[in-house]
């Protein structure tokens, strides 16, 4: 990797195509064979690799193009759960909206979560330096309810810990040598930091790859859904049993950027530098001077530039031009450092 590689979180924008193909799916599906939906899935993949690829990424994502809105196609995977009916289908979008399920039995996951032909339909279409993003446990349990299974949260997570984990070890099984735990959750909820650790230690015990973790505020229809701070999990989250921490600085105006300074030196750092919840391009220079920023507080080589989270909410002429600008403003303070290129 050059140094301060750019990359992506996960999702990227679909193209329109895409998601009227997957609305008409989803209304008659009698129209469509096998055949048609997995040309589908293999075109928007190959159109979400060849637009970051274009705009300069040096590790890129399949776009997401094979999921259902960050993580809620993975509780197709999952068995003993009920869906619950929505209950505010109108008005302004936010979290509530999401779906929901209840637990009517022990939770388990017979086939895995999908991630293994997820990653085998992505690397058909490149060979480029890769990172496969993997909901975490606890952010899973968000949207399941115990029902008279599980008593809390905590324990639905408890019962997701054994399946996620598997599902990372099958991934570096088949050659996947970088990956992403997304737990947003924890950054919303930083209350129980010990219980936040011991619950990461476990879900990546025994994963032979280079492990990121993806803390956000949440994105769903580009809106947060917590208390926007991380210093609830600092220092404790320099502890974590992963390789980096992705954080989200833009949309926040780099507030508390200075907690970096805490974090020891086998953390790495990936800083989100552009906003993916507002749709102004920033131009290079200011991302470079975000750069400049975060180096105040964490030497280069332990840097990756991100957006602040994926571009499924942003549209997709915008996420390309704001990921060319985050390059841009990368390699400006590259050359600063005299980084040749």
């Amino acid at each position: 990797m050059m140094l301060i590689p750019a990359t992506v979180i996960g999702s990227w924008s679909f193209p329109g195509w895409y998601e009227k193909f997957i609305a008409d799916v989803a209304e008659s599906p009698e129209r469509f064979g096998p055949l048609d939906r997995a040309e589908a899935v293999r075109d928007a993949v190959q159109v979400a690799v060849d637009d970051q690829l274009r705009a300069g990424l040096d590790r890129i994502t399949d776009g997401e193009m094979q999921r259902i809105d960050f993580n809620l196609g993975f509780y197709d995977y999952l068995t003993g759960l009920k869906p619950i009916p929505t209950q505010r289908k109108w008005g302004a979008p936010a979290h509530d909206q999401r779906s929901k399920y209840v637990c009517i039995a022990p939770v388990t996951a017979p086939k895995g979560l999908g991630l293994i032909e997820e990653y085998k339909r992505f690397r058909e279409a490149t060979d480029a330096p890769i990172k496969m993003p993997v909901p975490g446990a606890f952010t899973l349990a968000g949207c399941i309810g115990g029902g008279e299974v599980y008593r809390d949260r905590n324990a639905v997570t408890e019962a997701l810990i054994p399946i996620v984990n598997a599902e990372l070890k099958a991934c570096v099984a088949a050659g996947i040598d970088f990956l992403q735990l997304d737990e947003p959750s924890f950054a919303c909820h930083p209350d129980e930091p010990g219980h936040f650790l011991d619950v990461i230690a476990r879900t990546v015990e025994g994963v032979d790859a280079y492990i990121s973790m993806h803390m956000c505020f949440g994105n769903y229809r580009a809106r947060a859904v917590g208390w926007r701070s991380y210093a609830g999990l600092f220092p404790h989250i320099g502890q974590v049993k992963v390789n980096q921490l992705t954080l989200e600085f833009a949309s926040r105006e780099m507030a508390e950027v200075e907690l970096l300074a805490q974090l020891p030196d086998n953390i790495d750092v990936a800083v989100g530098l552009v906003d993916v919840k507002n749709t102004w391009i920033e131009p290079a220079e200011l991302v470079a001077e975000r750069l400049r920023t975060v180096l105040k507080y964490v030497p280069a080589e332990r840097v990756s530039v991100t957006p602040d989270c994926g571009f499924s909410q942003t549209a997709r002429h915008v996420a390309i031009a704001k990921s060319k600008a985050m390059v841009e403003g990368v390699k400006i303070v590259r050359r600063e450092l005299g980084v040749k290129m």
